[in-house]
């Protein structure tokens, strides 16, 4: 029997990234402020000299860790998701992303579950803002073991990665070592005609959510989907051939994340039946202070919301 444990994100990406700069000296990490937060402080068990605190400077933060990887280091940039994304995208777009350069941007604390500093440390439109962006790969992993493979599949690519992290402490869905490649679009549960498509750590309440409505009679897959850009289009198709309903969850904007991917693809599909999609993230709102579990049940991003979403548009359907 698999063992059951409860992690956050960030706290896997600070033990990988220790894996990383032990055995490649190219690997720098860079911090405004907020290293013991995003855990990238934790580079200092490996070498001091690489882990360069910025101060509060998102803008040049970007700027040097374009230089320094024009000179051919792997640079991680480090900071809470809203002020990574916001402050700094000016210069991710115009020095990262429109030359390729080979810097991981990572954005920690993402979503709401970021939690009681509220809304203007908390990042709703982040995914949107990097996916817009020519040559950007965008990845949300759902938990510990997934956002291994994120940190290590960025840290392999040539080019500018987005890792979407979270705070939040969940039980892991995915098991330790696992043989298949974890950012593959995966169909994790089996569903009749509802399936939910979520990423990140409300993935684990997207389960939830389904095991709640099997019981109900409404059988539901979970399609999880952790690399938002570059899109697997092939598998969404799938999912809408196979499904005629489809649920997106995500602890994001319903606008330009996850829902909004997985929209342009179906508007796409030619000459198929396909499925009709409803986007459960946030309604054009901002987060608010409260606890990661008290925000979640308040967008109804919990399990017992997810489901109330799902009921109400199947009836009115």
């Amino acid at each position: 029997m698999i063992k059951i444990t409860k992690e956050a994100p960030r706290d896997r990406f600070g033990k990988v990234l220790v894996e990383l700069a032990a055995k490649n000296r190219d690997v720098i990490a860079m911090d405004c402020d907020l290293g013991r937060s995003t855990r990238s402080y934790q580079i200092n068990q490996v070498d001091k000299e690489r882990f360069l605190e910025m101060g509060i400077a998102e803008q040049n933060m970007i700027s040097t860790a374009a230089g320094l990887a024009h000179e051919g280091k792997i640079v991680f940039v480090n900071s809470f998701a809203v002020f990574l994304t916001g402050r700094g995208f000016d210069q991710i777009r115009q020095q990262l992303a429109l030359p390729k350069m080979n810097v991981k941007i990572c954005g920690s604390s993402a979503g709401i579950t970021q939690g009681c500093d509220g809304a203007t440390h908390q990042s709703v439109v982040d995914v949107a803002l990097m996916r817009a962006l020519p040559n950007m790969t965008v990845i949300v992993p759902a938990d510990g073991p997934q956002t291994e493979a994120a940190v290590k599949y960025a840290y392999s690519y040539n080019g500018p990665v987005y890792l979407r992290l979270s705070r939040y402490e969940i039980e892991n869905v995915f098991p330790e070592n696992s043989n298949e490649n974890l950012l593959d679009v995966q169909e994790i549960k089996e569903g009749g005609e509802t399936a939910i498509i979520s990423c990140g750590p409300v993935l684990r309440n997207a389960l939830g959510a389904a095991e709640k409505l099997d019981k109900k009679g409404i059988l539901t897959g979970v399609v999880n989907v952790p690399v938002i850009k570059p899109l697997d289009r092939d598998a969404i198709i799938k999912a809408a051939l196979k499904y005629r309903a489809l649920f997106v969850v995500e602890e994001h904007s319903m606008y330009g994340g996850l829902s909004s991917a997985v929209a342009e693809v179906l508007a796409e599909i030619k000459d198929s039946p396909k499925a009709w999609m409803k986007s459960l993230g946030l309604k054009d709102r901002f987060g608010e202070s409260g606890t990661a579990e008290e925000l979640l049940k308040e967008h109804c991003l919990d399990p017992e919301g997810i489901v109330k979403e799902i009921v109400i548009a199947l009836e009115a359907e």
